[in-house]
């Protein structure tokens, strides 16, 4: 008997924890499973937000990617570049092609400052981002040698990874320049697209008064136009009010990954249209989606991720066993 192919995209929380689950469950001689992604490092993301304060140890919020794949499951290090969904192949970047009888898309997404206007070439100068690991290191420099003025958190467009990062981010500045002892010197304004602090009302309620307590300004309802890295502010998509910043701290615009913008099966920014209750591609057959890669409207974070997998890893084995996968995730994120 030829060995079927389960094929997993990205080897984030996603893409391991499903692998491991169905590693459990299918015999090896009956279900290959194969997990491609384009590096063989397993960021601790959690952790990239206390790497400018000095809280955590860049150096050890990264493990290699296969360490966490139980035996039995193929790690293969290349980039998805297109899902060919007719003849049920994927093609990687260096030209392999590996054929698929489940597929489970879980690229994640990533901040993407060329798509801001202004931020790309502001970045590293007076603009920087907390959401990759060299942007961490090179915001925690920046901090160190920061000596006051206005400090401008701001979120470019929605939906992004871990919605109240950029919140917290705010708050611990706060702890830092008062643990400094020039807070008096620093102006911390947090800058959201979104319509209040954060979209739980009732959390929302207490942050508020949390931002109050810590003299972090907040403006909601704001969407990034261009950056001005010259002349230090930045301009909302009406053209119609600008904010002046000394250091910008950006959560760039995020987008998901290239292969699925490459095989015509996102939205607008890059994220698959997926049925919210049993995780499948909508319109496509054995195709499921997990975490960061869909458009379920949920939080793009581990902790969603967790959930989601319990449910696709059922209703694969379902599938596997002749039956229909069921609508059984209910949004859960904690």
């Amino acid at each position: 008997m030829v060995a079927k192919n389960i094929l997993v995209l990205g080897g984030g929380n996603g893409g391991t924890i499903i692998s491991n689950k169905l590693r459990r469950e299918l015999p090896e001689e009956k279900w290959n499973i194969t997990v491609i992604d384009g590096d063989n490092r397993h960021i601790y993301q959690p952790g990239l937000l206390m790497v400018p304060f000095n809280l955590d140890d860049p150096r050890k919020i990264v493990k290699p990617r296969n360490k966490f794949l139980k035996p039995g499951v193929n790690f293969v290090q290349d980039y998805a570049l297109l899902i060919d969904i007719e003849s049920k192949k994927v093609t990687t970047k260096r030209g392999h092609v590996f054929p698929y009888d489940f597929l489970v898309i879980s690229t994640g997404c990533s901040v993407q400052p060329s798509v801001d206007n202004g931020l790309e070439e502001a970045m590293g100068g007076n603009a920087f981002t907390f959401y990759t690991l060299d942007g961490a290191i090179a915001l925690s420099k920046a901090l160190k040698s920061y000596q006051g003025g206005r400090l401008v958190v701001n979120i470019s467009s929605l939906p992004i990874k871990c919605p109240v990062a950029a919140l917290e981010f705010s708050f611990l500045a706060d702890w830092y320049f008062k643990k400094r002892g020039i807070r008096d010197k620093v102006d911390i304004e947090f800058v959201t697209p979104a319509p209040g602090i954060f979209a739980k009302p009732k959390a929302a309620s207490v942050l508020t008064k949390i931002a109050e307590q810590k003299n972090v300004k907040v403006r909601t309802n704001w969407c990034l136009g261009t950056v001005n890295a010259q002349e230090k502010w930045i301009e909302n998509i009406r053209g119609d009010e600008r904010i002046e910043y000394d250091l910008l701290v950006s959560v760039p615009s995020t987008l998901g990954d290239e292969s699925i913008r490459n095989s015509g099966l996102g939205d607008n920014k890059g994220y698959i249209p997926t049925d919210p209750h049993t995780l499948q591609a909508k319109g496509h057959g054995r195709i499921y989606v997990l975490g960061d890669a869909s458009d379920v409207p949920t939080s793009k974070a581990g902790s969603a991720v967790h959930y989601q997998a319990n449910v696709v890893a059922r209703n694969i084995l379902s599938e596997v066993n002749d039956s229909a996968p069921a609508p059984l995730y209910d949004g859960h994120a904690t």
